[in-house]
């Protein structure tokens, strides 16, 4: 009997892993939801923290401002008096 050579079609070897190797035991979905939940619940309270910060800094701010653009009109004031005054 002759014997036949055939040419196996081979695949090309790739580096790639499947999607389900290589990976380690994952937590359970609703494990990883409830770490994501608190993370985010942890998130909202330093946002909601740091808004309220910024709404008393621009408080005293806006005070600071008023301040200080009464104190410029009482200086014009003044100086209008002198000048009428000495006129």
């Amino acid at each position: 009997m002759a014997e036949r050579a055939q040419a196996k079609a081979k695949r090309p070897t790739t580096t790639h892993r499947r999607r389900s190797e290589g990976r380690t035991a994952a937590a359970p979905a609703g494990d990883r939801s409830a770490q994501r939940i608190k993370t985010l619940e942890r998130e909202s309270e330093r946002l909601k923290a740091a808004l309220v910060e910024a709404e008393e800094r621009i408080a005293r701010l806006e005070a600071s401002r008023a301040e200080t653009v009464n104190r410029i009109d009482w200086v014009l004031d003044s100086l209008h008096n002198v000048l009428e005054s000495s006129a």
